[in-house]
C-alpha cells in the first residue's frame, strides 16, 4: 500500500476527527498521513468539512480504484486490436470502424467498440513510433480557404476558357444525385505546384479515379482523363463538372472524344464541387502537401485509389464506393 493511501479505518478516524473540529494538518498527524491527503479526501466528489461521510468516501474510492485497473477494452482483446488497428492505418475513421464491426461482427459484442473508445486508446498511448503512427492515420481538420480579395475579378485573373458550358446549364437531375455517372474533377498540386494528380469523383456512388498524370498542361490532362473515363461502363460516363483551371481548357476535343460533357464551375465556389473537394481532404492523407508527384508511380496511385473506394462511408449508409458503383452498374445493365 502506497504511504498516503488510505484504508476504511482511516476514513472513519477522518470523520471523527472533522466532527471534533481539528484541521486537516491535526488530523494527518493524528492517523499519519500528509495534510494535503487528507484535504483531497474531504473534497472527494463534493464533499465538504460538513458533509464527509467515510462510508460514501469509501466506495468512490473504490469505484476509481477499479476504474483505473480495469484494462482498456483493446489491450485485453487483441484479435480486436489487430482489426482496430489494421483499418486506421489504411486510413478509416474511428466512427467507419465502430460502424463496421457492429455489421461484420453482428452477433459478438467482444468484437464491436465505440469511436469514442477507439480515439481515446490512440490519444492515451505514450509517446512513440505506434502512436505518432496512429496518430498520422486519422484525418486531421482542414483548414478553411482564406476569402478571395474583392479586388478585380477572379475569373478575369485566370483567363476565359473558350466556349464553356456554365454549370447553370447542367441539368437538374445531376444536383439531385438520383442518376449515377455525373462526376466532378479537380488537379491536386504537388510540390511547388510543378507537378499534379488528377482526381475524379463520382457524385452519386463517391467513387474515385486518381489519375497519374506527365504534366499538367491542359492536353496532358485531357487525354490522361479521358483514357480513364474511357473504361468507365456506357451508363457511368454522363458529364463532368470542373473548376476554371486552364487544365480543362481542351474540353470540347475531351468531349469529341468521350461524348461527356463539360460544365464549369463559377470562379471561387468550390461548393459547387463540394464532393470532390471533401475527397480532396481524404487524399492528402496519402498524399500530403509537399508530394512530388513525378517520384509517384502509377502503381502506387491506384493502390490508393483502391484504398480509398474500399472505405465505407457514413453518406452510403457505411457501404463502400465500390459495392455501391457494382450494384448501380449491374441494376442499370
Amino acid at each position: 500500500m502506497k504511504i498516503n493511501e488510505l484504508v476504511f479505518e482511516d476514513r472513519e478516524e477522518i470523520s471523527r476527527l472533522l466532527l471534533l473540529g481539528l484541521t486537516f494538518e491535526d488530523i494527518g498527524k493524528a492517523i499519519s498521513k500528509d495534510k494535503s491527503t487528507i484535504s483531497r479526501e474531504v473534497s472527494r466528489k463534493g464533499m465538504d468539512r460538513t458533509t464527509y461521510r467515510a462510508l460514501k468516501a469509501e466506495k468512490h474510492a473504490r469505484k476509481e480504484k477499479n476504474k483505473q485497473g480495469r484494462k482498456r477494452k483493446l489491450d485485453s482483446n487483441p484479435k480486436l486490436k489487430k482489426v482496430v488497428l489494421k483499418r486506421l492505418r489504411k486510413k478509416w475513421s474511428p466512427m467507419q470502424i465502430a460502424s463496421t464491426l457492429k455489421t461484420d461482427y453482428a452477433s459478438d459484442m467482444n468484437m464491436q467498440i465505440s469511436h469514442e473508445s477507439i480515439y481515446s486508446y490512440v490519444y492515451v498511448l505514450p509517446r512513440g513510433s505506434l502512436k505518432k503512427e496512429l496518430l498520422s492515420c486519422l484525418r486531421q481538420e482542414r483548414k478553411y480557404r482564406q476569402k478571395r480579395s474583392k479586388k478585380g475579378n477572379p475569373e478575369e485573373k485566370r483567363g476565359k476558357i473558350a466556349d464553356m458550358l456554365s454549370i447553370e446549364e447542367r441539368p437538374a437531375d445531376v444536383a439531385d444525385r438520383i442518376i449515377p455517372g455525373h462526376w466532378e474533377g479537380d488537379l491536386i498540386m504537388g510540390k511547388y505546384k510543378r507537378t499534379a494528380l488528377g482526381t475524379l469523383v463520382e457524385r452519386t456512388t463517391r467513387s474515385v479515379i486518381l489519375v497519374h498524370l506527365t504534366g499538367k498542361d491542359a492536353t496532358s490532362v485531357r487525354r490522361a482523363y479521358a483514357r480513364e473515363m474511357k473504361t468507365l461502363p456506357k451508363q457511368m460516363q454522363l458529364s463532368l463538372t470542373y473548376d476554371q483551371g486552364k487544365e480543362m481548357s481542351e474540353h470540347k476535343q475531351f468531349t469529341m472524344d468521350t461524348n461527356i460533357k463539360v460544365y464549369f464551375a463559377h470562379p471561387g465556389s468550390p461548393w459547387e464541387r463540394g464532393t470532390n473537394e471533401n475527397t480532396n481532404g481524404l487524399i492528402r492523407q496519402y498524399f500530403p502537401k509537399g508530394t512530388d508527384f513525378s517520384k509517384v508511380s502509377k502503381r502506387e496511385i491506384k493502390k490508393v485509389q483502391q484504398s480509398l473506394n474500399t472505405r465505407p462511408r457514413k453518406t452510403l449508409n457505411w457501404q463502400t464506393p465500390q459495392e455501391t458503383f457494382n450494384k448501380l452498374v449491374a441494376v442499370n445493365s
